[in-house]
């Protein structure tokens, strides 16, 4: 598996730290903390990867949320995810660090 690579933003769930069409690269494994902004890939939708905020670790996964909690399916609705990755850097349109 690579250790970096990048990913595209859709949707708003991420909104005001990444929005709809924005690249950012992820290092892939790791080990996230709370507060990290992670890729995640849910057990019941096990094609769909998405980018949310970790908020704690869990026994069977991590709780995540999204920073738009009115636009965002997550951890509320869909329980733990599995982190594959945490993304720390946004590459385009506005390059700069994740926080």
């Amino acid at each position: 598996m690579r250790r970096v690579r990048w990913v595209r933003v859709h949707g708003p769930s991420m909104v005001p730290a990444l929005h709809d069409g924005d690249t950012a690269l992820v290092r892939m494994g790791g080990h996230p903390r709370p507060g990290d902004v992670v890729l995640v890939r849910w057990a019941d939708r096990p094609g769909q990867l998405s980018v949310k905020r970790a908020v704690r670790r869990q026994d069977d996964g991590w709780w995540v949320l999204g920073d738009n909690g009115f636009g965002s399916t997550d951890s509320r609705q869909l329980g733990p995810a599995e982190v594959l990755g945490v993304l720390r850097w946004r590459i385009a349109p506005r390059p700069g660090r994740i926080r």
